[in-house]
């Protein structure tokens, strides 16, 4: 797969980013803008002014409204939207999907009520079979990639060939992607870092410190990773940059949507107001009722993803959420 166009779906914050690490790399990449104005923009100023103040983007990418034209001639698509309306977007988009092209999911959810994962939702959309579907994910925050400061992540696909064909592709001076054949760890791992992230900002916003926080990060870990061995994914990929490194960097960094999220929710504002006050999508506040969902279908215990739901929905108020987890009847650490 030798480098040529590369089509990004999704013109946000890690959308953007993603195409500076493509177009380092050494491809063409057509980003798709849902906005006509945000493509126009893009294409004039040689910056996305709404989601990267600042950033110049490189002359090999362009950027439009039009997804026909995105996709014409793709032999990788990528794809970088927000996993809930993620469906009824490819739905419209894969008659246009070139059909050796291979797609790639940047995205870390689990959809509402179908309990799918991304990679999931491709495939049962377009019919695509497993050796065309890959998902990326690490500690990756959108800002950081695009300042070109250096990063690692995770490029997963059953088909380990294509995997080390995408790595050739992502490659760049600031950019390092290892690869995997464990998409359902990555994609799971993506996933519940963003629970565990609202429940360690929820933690800050309560005025709590690092012991509290380093708690929270190292029991969602393990929680993350019952959840992951039932379904049969590599207990190592928890332990590498799709898990531990995902998590570390979600819950630590004031740069993740996710932890202010959850810190909003500790000052007291409800997720109707916090909504209302953001254009960015904290996929854990979306993703945490689907997570709690897959656990007891599966049988595993679940608690963060539990209380988090709870709050979210206002079930319960972060005080609250956080007496509860403290009062759990105490147990040994590996059980």
């Amino acid at each position: 797969m030798s480098a040529g166009k590369v089509a990004v779906l999704g013109a946000g914050s890690w959308g953007t980013a993603f195409s500076i690490v493509l177009a380092d790399a050494g491809n063409d990449v057509a980003l798709w803008a849902r906005r006509e104005e945000v493509a126009a923009t893009i294409n004039a100023e040689r910056a996305n002014v709404d989601y990267l103040p600042g950033i110049q983007l490189p002359p090999t990418v362009s950027a439009t409204h039009d997804v026909e034209q995105a996709l014409a001639g793709a032999e990788v698509v990528v794809f970088a939207t927000p996993s809930q309306t993620f469906r009824a977007n490819l739905a419209e988009w894969a008659p246009h999907v070139p059909a050796q092209a291979v797609m790639v999911s940047l995205m870390k959810g689990v959809e509402l009520g179908t309990l799918k994962r991304m990679s999931e939702v491709v495939q049962e959309v377009t019919g695509a079979g497993e050796e065309r579907i890959a998902v990326v994910s690490g500690p990756n925050l959108a800002k950081e990639i695009a300042r070109r400061e250096p990063a690692a992540s995770v490029v997963a696909c059953a088909d380990e060939d294509v995997a080390k064909q995408l790595q050739a592709r992502m490659h760049s001076a600031a950019f390092r992607p290892y690869t995997s054949v464990d998409v359902l760890g990555c994609e799971l791992g993506g996933a519940y870092k963003n629970v565990v992230a609202l429940s360690v900002g929820m933690a800050v916003g309560l005025g709590f410190g690092d012991n509290s926080t380093a708690s929270i990060i190292t029991r969602g870990l393990a929680e993350t990773a019952r959840l992951a061995m039932r379904l049969g994914a590599n207990p190592l990929t928890l332990m590498g940059l799709a898990g531990l490194g995902d998590l570390v960097a979600t819950c630590s960094s004031p740069l993740s949507r996710n932890r202010t999220f959850g810190e909003k929710l500790g000052l007291g504002m409800s997720t109707e107001d916090i909504y209302a006050s953001t254009r960015q999508v904290a996929e854990g506040a979306k993703s945490c009722s689907s997570l709690r969902a897959l656990a007891d279908s599966q049988g595993v215990d679940a608690p963060i993803a539990i209380y988090v739901d709870d709050v979210v929905a206002g079930r319960i108020t972060v005080l609250q959420m956080m007496d509860e987890i403290l009062a759990r009847a105490p147990k040994a650490e590996t059980d």
